[in-house]
């Protein structure tokens, strides 16, 4: 049999609801709608951790942070984990990543040396845009090095830091501030930046590998802040006209009304411009993968998937970025699968509740090979084919001292001091009211509770025993 090839675009920090396909009236994503349009839309899909490294590693190994040991950041992968490359690499696939991994902490390493490959037989790693010696500064170097000095979006504060213990000048210029709140026009050319670094280069490795079955991760950077768009991409909205959050009397109350308020609506129109931005370059770019793939006459027997590694609050909850309690916004991401050769019904929406997780044991079904006992995901092969399917009874978030799991109407969070919380999605969506002190809703917290439980047990997969003792 031909196995089918499998591209993983990979987005960092972008929330379920940044897609036209989801909902979004504002934003402009005309190629990933079209991509949702050909394949199936699960939009219930949440993420196992809330921040990068973790939520990268689980969504790679289909296994649950606990389960790995690595439930906060900052922690290197071993380099002997189970990944997707390792599955398929029997199997004849040739495998990728380009642009971000981040499977290493980035700000106290130098760049220049050779990554592990975790697996992988093409390494092309930049986990930031621009502030290191890594492969995107590479790259620009070699087709455009006036560029150099426009091309970094800030220095991350611990990479100072540790910069100024070593004694390290790296000789790169960096912007003054790391993350403004506000959308800012690239200074760097439109086709230099990270986003289009990581098109270009998957482009040219699809090209490279059309006789290989190939697994090829396309990292993009964006939507994380800082908010750096093209101002092409800029352009395309009025901040004036975009839907802001609203938020309950209790929160309204502590809202700025200066421009200069974080959480003011004119702080919020301008981290929703840049956001959205970034969303749209992201979606050129998708744009011009895919036709690579249509051009070449791969694209029946490529599985596309589009997905994201967490959200971003956005102003939501007075926050912005990701972590802890894991609200929807943050734990709730996009995934689209398109796979024109294999799936049936294509422009569905499915709702039931899927982990980052099953999408591991899912494409090695797709791929006829058979799912290792050691992954704790459920394949979602009989959703692409419209057989009966309706989800999981729960989704886990998990970060280091608290858990949160998901059901179709509530969210239940359970930190280490035994401090729960209960938010009903269906009549608060954005979670503001913690309903677990309310009488009303005791049998509901312990049914969660119990829920929760049992997720974990199911999850639960001992080492094997060799023999009966």
């Amino acid at each position: 049999m031909r196995r089918p090839n499998i591209l993983l675009l990979y987005t960092d920090q972008q929330r379920w609801d940044a897609l036209g396909a989801n909902g979004n009236t504002d934003i402009q994503t005309p190629h990933l709608d079209q991509l949702a349009h050909e394949g199936i839309n699960f939009d219930h899909y949440f993420v196992q951790n809330p921040v990068c490294m973790p939520s990268r590693l689980s969504f790679l190994t289909g296994q649950y942070p606990s389960t790995l040991g690595i439930t906060h950041m900052g922690v290197p992968v071993p380099e002997d984990a189970v990944t997707l490359p390792h599955l398929l690499r029997n199997y004849g696939y040739h495998s990728a990543n380009i642009g971000k991994l981040h499977f290493l902490p980035h700000a106290n390493r130098d760049h220049r040396e050779p990554h592990p490959d975790y697996g992988f037989d093409h390494l092309e790693i930049s986990d930031e845009p621009g502030p290191y010696a890594d492969a995107y500064r590479a790259w620009v170097a070699a087709q455009a090095p006036a560029e150099l000095d426009n091309i970094s979006l800030g220095l991350p504060p611990t990479t100072e830091i540790w910069q100024r213990a070593m004694g390290i000048e790296d000789g790169i210029k960096h912007p003054d501030e790391r993350f403004p709140i506000k959308a800012l026009p690239c200074a760097s050319r439109s086709d230099l930046t990270h986003t289009a670094f990581v098109a270009d280069q998957t482009i040219d490795y699809i090209d490279r590998h059309q006789a290989d079955p190939f697994l090829c991760i396309a990292g993009f950077y964006s939507p994380h802040s800082p908010w750096v768009a093209p101002q092409e991409y800029i352009d395309r909205y009025d901040a004036d006209a975009l839907t802001l959050p609203t938020f309950p009397p209790e929160v309204e109350a502590h809202r700025g009304r200066r421009d200069t308020d974080p959480h003011s609506d004119a702080a919020l129109r301008q981290a929703h411009l840049g956001y959205y931005a970034m969303v749209s370059e992201v979606d050129h770019h998708v744009g011009r993968i895919l036709a690579q793939l249509d051009e070449l006459g791969l694209a029946d027997n490529t599985i596309v998937v589009f997905t994201s590694d967490h959200g971003e609050w956005l102003g939501e909850h007075l926050k912005y970025g990701k972590g802890y309690p894991g609200h929807d916004c943050i734990t709730r991401v996009p995934l689209l699968v398109r796979w024109p050769g294999g799936q049936a019904a294509p422009g569905r929406t499915e709702s039931g509740l899927v982990e980052g997780v099953d999408v591991v044991p899912t494409l090695l079904e797709c791929a006829g090979i058979q799912v290792p006992y050691h992954l704790q995901g459920q394949s979602l092969y009989p959703a692409l084919l419209a057989r009966e399917w309706s989800g999981k009874a729960g989704a886990l978030t998990e970060m280091h001292g608290w858990k949160t799991l998901r059901n179709a109407q509530y969210r239940y969070l359970i930190p280490a001091d035994g401090r729960e919380q209960l938010y009903d999605l269906t009549a608060d969506p954005d979670a503001y009211r913690n309903l677990s002190d309310d009488p009303a809703h005791g049998a509901i917290v312990a049914q969660l509770r119990r829920q929760l439980l049992t997720h974990q047990l199911a999850g639960e997969r001992p080492l094997p025993r060799t023999w009966t003792y």
